[in-house]
């Protein structure tokens, strides 16, 4: 994660310097609080509490069924989907919002390996374990072998691999075109997870020959907790697929109410049920933030926020777990008593997250974090060593979420 050369590397004139520092205006954030989770949920942009309101009090309250077609509800999956399309560099009509990312990646890799008969499922060992529970269920269902592949590997047999972007622990960003490239060569297809890149990284996937991915609206798209997901599916390949939850909502003509299923055109035959949406409208407001913007920008600012943290903590003696190649929004210390000092971060208003095992993950999501909140944060962790306040039995003390 290395800063840009000759860039200075005090905070106040990389904060002087930073282009995109008034979005940091966007959002709603406690006082106080320097909030390095972004990279597992990003905090609530303005305008999405405005349109959560606007929804539920006005839309919801006094429009009710009929705000499915005066408010536009019918459709917002695909609103919000052509402003996902923009930050990932599809086409429109490419990208559907809906559902969870686990739903979604088990109704792709499904469509996709019952073209490929005899061919295997991949997923990475140390995949996001959605990802791999995902992979190993189909498996049994469709009676296809399970391979767990290490370093980006592509076996002879490969019909379906699933793979992260930006990986979930390293940060590690994986190359996307190389990767289709080599799939190409044997007809197999790769599903991109871009939960942990969506919102942060320059991604095209049109320029790199990706032709399937899956996301969630709550990381760096900061469409609050539980936000729908997306589908990416190029439009040539999509027409191709039956998907195995063939909803109403993913029928060409849902209110004709026919007896037997017609896929939608496009991504949109991925929709199913009915669309959530309050949640929904959240998302829809809070993709706006990226209207205009240069996604090398925040690409650019994440990776230098992360260089300063680990300067100012190198003297701590933490390992940072190793990535090969460039890394994304996020960089992950290493300690036996990960879990103590993050509790004790917490409780002094810097929010981080821990993995097992031991590892301290800061998320550095560049649209409201500032140079100054890194070197604050730092300091906080290195007062927290230098102190041994981690010690304190509550910070031993186990939560259902870490």
């Amino acid at each position: 994660m290395d800063a840009p050369k000759d860039a200075p590397r005090d905070a106040a004139s990389l904060d002087r310097a930073d282009p995109i520092r008034a979005r940091r205006d966007e959002f709603d954030l406690p006082e106080g609080v320097i909030y390095l989770d972004g990279n597992s949920l990003g905090p609530p942009p303005r305008r999405a509490l405005a349109r959560l309101t606007k929804t539920a009090t006005r839309e919801w309250k006094d429009g009710l069924i009929r705000s499915w077609n005066d408010a536009g509800w019918i459709d917002l999956p695909e609103r919000a989907g052509a402003k996902i399309a923009q930050i990932i560099g599809a086409d429109d009509g490419e990208v559907i919002v809906a559902d969870s990312v686990t739903v979604n990646l088990f109704k792709l890799a499904s469509a996709l390996i019952a073209l490929r008969p005899g061919k295997s499922l991949c997923v990475e060992g140390d995949e996001f374990p959605t990802d791999q529970y995902v992979m190993d269920a189909l498996s049994k269902i469709h009676g296809a072998s399970l391979r767990r592949i290490e370093g980006g590997a592509i076996p002879d047999d490969a019909g379906v691999i699933v793979r992260s972007l930006a990986h979930y622990k390293t940060a590690s960003i994986a190359d996307m075109a190389a990767a289709e490239a080599k799939a190409a060569r044997i007809g197999a297809a790769i599903i991109w997870d871009l939960s942990h890149a969506a919102g942060l990284l320059a991604i095209d996937v049109k320029r790199d020959g990706a032709k399937f991915a899956v996301g969630c609206g709550y990381k760096y798209l900061n469409g609050g907790p539980g936000a729908p997901a997306f589908v990416y599916a190029a439009r040539d390949e999509a027409q191709k697929l039956n998907q195995p939850i063939a909803g109403w909502m993913g029928h060409a003509a849902p209110f004709d109410f026919a007896p037997d299923y017609k896929p939608a055109d496009g991504a949109k035959r991925f929709a199913a049920g009915t669309p959530a949406i309050l949640s929904l409208a959240a998302l829809d407001a809070a993709l706006e933030i990226f209207d205009g913007l240069d996604m090398r920008l925040l690409e650019e600012k994440a990776r230098s926020l992360g260089a300063l943290f680990l300067e100012r903590t190198d003297a701590l003696g933490f390992p940072v777990l190793d990535t090969k190649g460039p890394r994304g929004g996020h960089v992950c210390l290493h300690s036996e008593n990960g879990y103590q000092i993050m509790q004790a971060l917490i409780a002094k208003g810097v929010i981080g997250d821990f993995r097992p095992p031991g590892l301290m993950r800061f998320g550095f999501s560049p649209l409201f974090l500032s140079y100054a909140d890194i070197e604050r944060a730092a300091a906080m962790l290195g007062d927290i060593v230098k102190t041994e306040e981690w010690r304190q039995p509550e910070y031993s003390k186990r939560s259902k979420v870490t």
